[in-house]
């Protein structure tokens, strides 16, 4: 399914996106498919799969230890096209990593089997808009969107590169700093995503630091999608119940 296909239904009810993050591979390959699948049954409505790296840019304590169990789990971008293209699932699915694992793998050979893995889009969290320019022709050719990251000390030049360059929506980082659960959305990220909206027509997702109901409830006020990756990976640490936990997630985009 396409990325703008599943944000016009979800702009026709009314809703914002709920953008679930999951690290691939954690606790276990086996485990990482079901709790995907089971998030994408119970109210995620496009589901981002984390590629594990050893050298994480951004990935704060809960996701940089999810991405070190995986790696001892032997994950690599190879396994994870595989496992998804057996994957029945109806949403959107987004693979966010580093650019080395692509570099690694090659660059056409991991678009081509995204494209046949069913993914629609891709997040690197290194990549630079202004250095990206092989990888877009690339992904492009294989009707890949590409989602690029803004930032709260982005340029207004850089952000209209980014605008210029992503597909799908664009990925508001609502914090300087790293992913982890925070307390609550400060002014200064309601003003970042009030200045990137009126750039574009685009669809504008914020994420990094989300984790409650209340917080989707309010960022649903000026965002079209929240992401939501750190709070789900800590719910599967701790045991919690993880499809009660997306459901009442998902009610504070309706």
């Amino acid at each position: 399914m396409k990325i703008e296909d599943k944000f016009a239904e979800l702009q026709q009810r009314g809703e914002a996106a709920l953008i679930a993050y999951y690290t691939f591979g954690f606790p276990s390959v086996a485990e990482s498919l079901k709790n995907i699948s089971l998030l994408a049954e119970n109210g995620a409505d496009m589901i981002e799969i984390g590629i594990p790296f050893s050298d994480p840019l951004a990935d704060g304590p809960v996701i940089q230890r999810a991405s070190y169990i995986a790696l001892q789990n032997k994950v690599n971008l190879p396994l994870v096209f595989d496992s998804l293209s057996q994957l029945k699932c109806n949403i959107p699915l987004i693979i966010m990593s580093c650019i080395n694992p692509i570099l690694r793998y090659g660059l056409k050979k991991t678009l081509e089997q995204s494209k046949r893995a069913k993914v629609s889009g891709f997040i690197i969290q290194d990549l630079p808009v202004d250095e990206a320019t092989e990888y877009i022709n690339v992904a492009n050719s294989n009707k890949i969107d590409t989602i690029f990251l803004l930032t709260p000390s982005s340029t207004e030049e850089r952000i209209k590169m980014g605008l210029q360059y992503s597909k799908g929506f664009i990925y508001c980082v609502s914090v300087t700093g790293t992913t982890g659960m925070r307390n609550k959305i400060n002014n200064s990220t309601i003003g970042f995503i009030q200045k990137v909206s009126k750039l574009t027509s685009m669809p504008v997702a914020v994420g990094f630091g989300v984790s409650t109901q209340e917080q989707v409830r309010e960022l649903k006020k000026y965002a079209d999608g929240i992401i939501i990756g750190s709070r789900l990976i800590k719910a599967v640490m701790d045991g919690e119940n993880l499809s009660y936990l997306i459901r009442e997630l998902k009610q504070g985009t309706l």
